[in-house]
């Protein structure tokens, strides 16, 4: 049996990442990029959510090289079903760790919206 959303929240969740982890954690099973900087993320119960990228992407963080649209459409899911990038598209990450940034897949499902169709380009 799984801990209860008090349980989180006494653990210092804020009330939407609680009754996530009550509910049952997701895995990421894929990522398709959309022209518009979101995400469109399937999950391993089928569920389809879109994910908005676009405030990650801001000039002097990590995430500032895929503000191109070319860099950005190059997501995908790595061993550990996290949304992932390259800065250098070259560099294998599982060699050089610090080539790749990475979204972690609870705050992906906390952080976007259901969708109620197929595609998204919204």
């Amino acid at each position: 049996m799984g801990k209860s959303v008090d349980y989180y929240l006494s653990r210092g969740c804020d009330q939407k990442m609680a009754e996530y982890f009550a509910a049952g954690r997701r895995r990421i099973t894929g990522v398709v990029p959309n022209d518009n900087y979101t995400l469109t993320l399937t999950f391993d119960n089928g569920e389809k959510r879109l994910y908005n990228a676009a405030p990650l992407l801001q000039a002097g963080t990590v995430f500032a090289p895929f503000r191109e649209l070319e860099n950005f459409r190059r997501v995908y899911l790595d061993e550990s079903n996290c949304v992932s990038w390259d800065i250098d598209p070259t560099v294998d990450s599982s060699v050089v760790w610090s080539n790749k940034v990475d979204l972690c897949p609870d705050s992906c499902y906390v952080d976007s919206v259901p969708l109620s169709g197929g595609a998204a380009d919204a």
